[in-house]
């Protein structure tokens, strides 16, 4: 099989055990289609490649949609590949069963953008005084040395774009799983915005 699927993040919500409350994040984590087996003979590497979200065919490139029917697969929204874990064949379905609860994964997503951002939120400067007559607030300050180098130091903290980039959440532990609704709980946050795509795999540091 393999060691992870594709979903969605639905939102989180909080769970009552034995004897505690814990938030969790609602995910949902297939079922995902086998398209592509990847082997060390033809591709140089193993590998599954797995598709979810079906969409209509219009939405997808000519490229996309003929790589789809080659495999007799539905037309869908992502694909992505997965480490091989044991035997796999096209058009197998993977689901939520792979994980049970007390199982620790890892959780892949893009974070929510935030668009451009100052120091004090990006970087967490301090700023300067917020009283009536000093004129430095919340700007970066010095950026760069004097007759040497002359110029800025590079990796200097900057104001930028912020967020939007892939974040990997690393251990964090199954409260629940419910294969028949194809729902996942997961204890904590994990990246991104609700109802965006989520990479779910076993965690690396077990």
């Amino acid at each position: 099989m393999t060691n992870g699927l594709l979903g969605k993040k639905l939102g989180m919500t909080q769970i009552y055990d034995e004897s505690r409350l814990t938030p969790v994040t609602v995910i949902e984590a297939g079922p995902c289609r086998v398209v592509t087996v990847k082997t060390k003979e033809r591709d140089g590497y193993e590998a599954v490649q797995l598709s979810f979200g079906e969409v209509k065919e219009r939405k997808l490139s000519k490229a996309e949609l003929g790589h789809l029917k080659k495999q007799q697969a539905p037309a869908s929204r992502w694909l992505r590949e997965f480490k091989k874990d044991g035997e796999v064949a096209v058009g197998q379905s993977v689901t939520v069963g792979i994980f049970k609860k007390g199982d620790w994964v890892d959780v892949i997503g893009v974070s929510k953008g935030k668009g451009f951002q100052g120091v004090v939120r990006r970087h967490h400067y301090a700023g300067g005084p917020e009283s009536h007559g000093s004129m430095f607030h919340r700007a970066p300050g010095s950026i760069g040395s004097s007759s040497f180098p002359s110029r800025v130091w590079k990796g200097k903290t900057l104001p930028g774009h912020m967020g939007a980039e892939r974040v990997t959440a690393q251990r964090l532990k199954v409260v629940e799983s419910r294969p028949e609704e194809n729902l996942l709980f997961v204890r904590g946050a994990v990246p991104g915005a609700a109802n965006g795509l989520i990479m779910v795999r076993k965690s690396k540091k077990g």
